[in-house]
């Protein structure tokens, strides 16, 4: 799928601490552009994993990525930090997960630097990058002095992905731009050499503000969705289909046409946990957060309104309802913050027989939702009182009336706008 574009005299040794979406993604597309990478994890089961070629995640591309970089000698997995000391160059790509409050926890980035910054303490030189998302100001405040503390020269970059899951490896192979945070000029020429085979503007900036830029253009990507849903709920009660208003929003330049895809909201590892830190960043500064508080209100109550609609067509207790998609997206088998689990957990309260089916999500969503019955797509429909469609898989928009012959009730609500009108007759959307 993706073509290796070595080069002779451009190989660098990279180290990569973590082989989540943004770890493994960053090691499989820096092994394909030629580099010797390793990848460093605590979690003994993720690097077996990986060194038999199989990633601990779905996502498109990633898997024969991994399979040809370990057979071509480019890749390979340990749980021995000192593999950094072999290394030029270390990206930090561990999770930095939200508290019950949505403040963001760095544990495991300080854990992370602290395990780096004792093995590269006698080495002359080496670059930490921090490529985990993290709050303006962490780079700077958290993970330079853990640094100074072990090692006399190193250089230190803060370099934010901006990958969709699902897409990772080729956002990552192909970036709109490249953000580099850097504490000096020599740390940033050294996270250029890693880079200078991909084809991308470079941006190169303080530490702080390639945290920033991160936050930013995530808080604006979650408010786009959260504004055209509120659009969209108004559209629906007075008759208007607001995919043609945002069709054509999308032609005005200063607008454009992506993020405005109205329905259930966004989910996932990275909109709400990134606007909720953000928010809480800000509160602390002082400086107001009542537009991101709005943007996560909006984006939670979607997932009320679609149990709401349902609610108006049928009693739910007893009835037997199908949920097509568990996933917060396509192409994932992610199901962090999926506006379905949500609903899943509301119509079982509701004491509805709630079945679900997802292609690649449901061993995933079984061991956060346990209560629910998974099974195949047809299983799931069959004398079924109602379907919900919740992630746009491609399979759903091929679906046609005969797929859903098997329904009891033929009342069909979409979260998404994945069916063909063409071929499905006498279902509803959310918005729509």
């Amino acid at each position: 799928m993706f073509k290796s574009v070595f080069r002779e005299g451009l190989i660098m040794k990279i180290s990569i601490v973590g082989t989540g979406y943004v770890g493994l993604s960053t090691a499989v597309g820096f092994a394909i552009k030629g580099h010797d990478v390793t990848c460093i994890d605590v979690d003994r089961n993720k690097v077996a994993l990986v060194n038999s070629g199989k990633a601990p995640f779905y996502e498109v591309g990633i898997e024969e990525g991994l399979q040809n970089a370990i057979k071509n000698g480019k890749l390979r997995a340990t749980t021995d930090y000192s593999a950094v000391k072999d290394s030029e160059i270390t990206f930090i790509c561990v999770g930095t997960p939200s508290d019950e409050t949505g403040k963001m926890d760095v544990s495991y980035v300080k854990t992370a630097t602290e395990s780096i910054a004792k093995v590269i303490a006698d080495k002359p030189y080496h670059v930490v990058v921090v490529k985990s998302t993290v709050v303006p100001g962490t780079t700077r405040d958290v993970v330079l002095p853990i640094l100074k503390k072990h090692a006399a020269t190193f250089g230190l970059c803060m370099n934010p992905e901006f990958l969709r899951e699902g897409m990772a490896l080729e956002d990552f192979l192909n970036p709109d731009r490249m953000v580099i945070g850097e504490l000096d000029v020599k740390s940033g020429d050294m996270l250029m050499k890693a880079y200078q085979k991909f084809n991308a503007p470079f941006v190169r900036v303080p530490l702080s503000t390639a945290e920033m830029i991160k936050y930013a253009s995530n808080t604006f990507l979650a408010a786009r969705i959260s504004l055209i849903n509120e659009i969209g709920n108004a559209c629906k009660k007075l008759g208007i289909d607001v995919y043609d208003v945002a069709h054509a929003l999308g032609q005005d330049k200063r607008i454009g046409p992506h993020f405005l895809e109205a329905g259930i909201g966004f989910g996932g590892s990275c909109f709400p946990k990134d606007v909720s830190a953000l928010m809480h960043k800000a509160e602390e500064l002082g400086t107001g957060n009542e537009i991101m508080k709005a943007v996560l209100s909006v984006n939670a109550n979607q997932r009320k309104v679609i149990v709401d609609m349902l609610k108006r067509r049928l009693s739910l207790k007893g009835a037997k309802i199908a949920v097509l998609g568990v996933a917060f997206k396509h192409d994932s088998d992610d199901v962090r913050e999926s506006p379905a689990i949500n609903v899943l957990r509301a119509l079982k309260r509701e004491g509805a027989d709630v079945w679900a089916y997802d292609p690649q999500a449901m061993e995933n969503a079984k061991k956060i939702a346990p209560e629910i019955k998974y099974a195949s797509r047809e299983k799931c429909l069959k004398d079924a009182d109602a379907c919900l469609l919740l992630t746009n898989w491609h399979e759903f928009r091929t679906m046609e009336d005969k797929d859903f012959a098997v329904m009891k009730n033929k009342i069909i609500i979409e979260g998404r706008s994945i069916l063909d009108r063409k071929k499905v007759s006498g279902y509803e959307g959310m918005c729509w």
